[in-house]
């Protein structure tokens, strides 16, 4: 089991003013790693064969330009819990900066045990992101009393727009979205997604049923400091998916057409920024400070940058009890 001792063991052993910045190369390592290049420290991007160029080429550290100063080239990304792996990157003094990707590909038990590494941020968080763990996101959003969408827990009480979150059959880690407003429409969506290999029935048991909310989708992106105490909130976005993003761009009849041959998607390909009313921006502090609070009871604190995902809509329609 990896201690707190070990870490600081470790960290007492680096070079403090040749820090090095750690990504894993994918998801938003260029934006971590030209923020580090703005604050002076060096970059290193463990990247997968097949993957690297981006990072090894595109935007590679060289007359000024470019944010990675150097890659470690694995087979496969799950591989940065290699012993050698690791030991390069204590060699740099590296402090890894973790997100969803980096949990995907990896496996949680071995990063928060055997990944000897320094983590920015709490390595037991990330993980309750997850549908299946305890104490998890839904566990936190109702004790912190943020407003969430009717979870379903049996799909033959749906009586409402849903959107049902199923890991897809063949990449476990992206999610099989559908929508359905009654039981029989949940049942003759998921048996046609079984029936075509994209789910299988084990997962879609485990399936998150929401209620859908039909309004203004925006992520508030924060960043919580325990040495200020302070709650930022960096800036706000919203996702771009695809096909949805090309369906909803087409006129009403020519939507209705092409469903008759096209099934929506919701795989996330990037964010666009948005703005807020600042007559939302109390509104929104107070949920970010919910939420840290509330990760401080139960999780052991929470650091550095997060994201709620909300959605607005019109007081006079149906809420969520």
């Amino acid at each position: 089991m990896l201690t707190s001792k070990d870490i600081l063991g470790i960290l007492d052993g680096y070079v403090k003013t040749n820090i090095t910045i750690g990504v894993l190369g994918g998801h938003s390592a260029l934006d971590v790693c030209r923020g580090a290049k703005k604050h002076g420290f060096r970059t290193v991007a463990v990247c997968q064969k097949g993957r690297e160029k981006t990072y090894e080429k595109y935007f590679k550290r060289r007359d000024g330009k470019g944010v990675i100063d150097e890659i470690i080239l694995v087979d496969s990304f799950k591989d940065i819990i290699k012993k050698e792996v690791q030991e390069k990157l204590r060699q740099l003094n590296t402090i890894f900066i973790h997100n969803r990707y980096f949990w995907v590909y990896c496996d949680f038990k071995k990063i928060e045990n055997e990944f000897r590494v320094p983590i920015f941020g709490s390595r037991g968080l990330v993980k309750l992101e997850e549908r299946d763990q305890p104490r998890n996101q839904y566990f936190l959003l109702e004790k912190a009393g943020i407003r969430m969408p009717k979870l379903f827990r049996d799909p033959r009480k749906i009586d409402r727009l849903v959107i049902v979150k199923v890991n897809e059959a063949a990449r476990g880690y992206e999610r099989a979205f559908f929508f359905a407003s009654s039981y029989k429409d949940y049942k003759e969506k998921s048996e046609q997604l079984l029936a075509n290999k994209t789910i299988n029935k084990k997962d879609l048991a485990k399936a998150m049923i929401e209620e859908f909310i039909v309004g203004a989708q925006v992520n508030f992106n924060f960043f919580y400091s325990p040495l200020t105490n302070e709650l930022e909130l960096l800036g706000t976005d919203t996702r771009r998916q695809t096909n949805l993003d090309g369906l909803i761009r087409l006129p009403a009849d020519m939507q209705l057409e092409a469903l008759k041959v096209i099934k929506p998607t919701l795989v996330e390909t990037g964010h666009v920024a948005v703005t807020v009313k600042e007559s939302l921006l109390e509104k929104i502090f107070d949920l970010g400070e919910r939420f840290v609070a509330v990760c401080q009871k139960y999780c052991g604190g929470i650091i550095g940058p997060f994201a709620l995902q909300g959605a607005s809509r019109r007081r006079m329609e149906r809420r969520s009890r």
